[in-house]
């Protein structure tokens, strides 16, 4: 049973031989399930167009149909709204990136690779550990991706170099959390079907409802107040201030977060990860032992 497990996965059983052997320890256990998921990743790149093709053609579409309609700062000139829109093209793709992760889970559950995760002398904690690893570097590849794509459309960083750190860190942060969001949906919903129904349902309005394409005065009074708490809005306007680029200019009587976007942003990533990963590990363990 243990070998044919370690045959049938990709990235298990070639560093792991079968039958007795010392314990390699957590770390080579969580890399060597996150190489299995950059291996699916290589050999289907379909699974990577939310990654890849998506965030590049939501840049090139607002930039160029939206961006001469949408007025944001003084000017109002195209270039501002390109600058305006990067930070939130950046906040929804990390967003979504916990439905990746949610899928990841829900294939696993659904092709019975837990089962053979199970039967492998692998630590506890490794397969939750080798998904998060490996979509963290997933979400690496549309930031670079957009960062490039922002650069070619007139995008600049007008901020510091330590700003700028300062912005990427926070966007890495925000996709950790994510992960443990998609960890929980994963283990929660058995198929990828329902993943994509419930995803798509609960992460679009989330993102929408939010200053990521366009200014808070622009919308109705109930939506601004409700965008106003949305983490979503203030990932996307403390990037877009850390990186020196045109963003929501907080009123007087806007709430807290609108003040302190990147405080606020930080607040979420800690709470999701010490509310959610909890909950996701314990659901995840549930989903294996049904």
């Amino acid at each position: 049973m243990t070998a044919r497990a370690s045959v049938d996965e990709p990235g298990l059983g070639t560093d792991r031989p079968t039958g007795p052997h010392p314990p390699r320890g957590v770390l080579h256990d969580i890399w060597v399930i996150a190489r299995r998921g950059l291996i699916h990743m290589k050999r289907q790149p379909e699974q990577l167009s939310d990654a890849t093709i998506q965030p590049i053609m939501f840049v090139v579409l607002f930039a160029y149909v939206f961006g001469g309609a949408i007025k944001v700062g003084g000017s109002g000139t195209a270039q501002q709204y390109r600058e305006f829109l990067m930070g939130g093209i950046i906040a929804q793709t990390i967003v979504f990136s916990a439905f990746g992760v949610a899928m990841s889970i829900a294939n696993d559950r659904k092709n019975q690779a837990v089962d053979r995760f199970r039967s492998l002398p692998i630590a506890r904690g490794a397969v939750l550990g080798g998904h998060a690893v490996a979509n963290l570097i997933k979400a690496a590849l549309p930031i670079a991706l957009m960062s490039i794509t922002g650069y070619i459309v007139g995008w600049r960083i007008r901020g510091s170099a330590l700003d700028t750190l300062a912005a990427y860190g926070l966007t890495f942060a925000f996709a950790f959390a994510m992960i443990w969001i998609g960890v929980l949906l994963g283990s929660v919903v058995k198929t990828p079907e329902g993943v994509t129904g419930i995803a798509f349902a609960a992460l679009f309005p989330i993102t929408f409802v939010a200053s990521t394409f366009v200014p808070l005065n622009s919308m109705p009074s109930l939506l601004q107040t409700v965008a106003a708490w949305n983490p979503t809005t203030t990932l996307s306007d403390g990037l877009r201030g850390l990186f020196g680029n045109p963003t929501s200019v907080a009123q007087p009587d806007d709430p807290w977060p609108m003040h302190h976007p990147v405080a606020y942003t930080w607040i979420w990533v800690g709470l999701i990860v010490f509310l959610c990963a909890p909950l996701a590990v314990r659901a995840y363990q549930r989903s294996i032992e049904a």
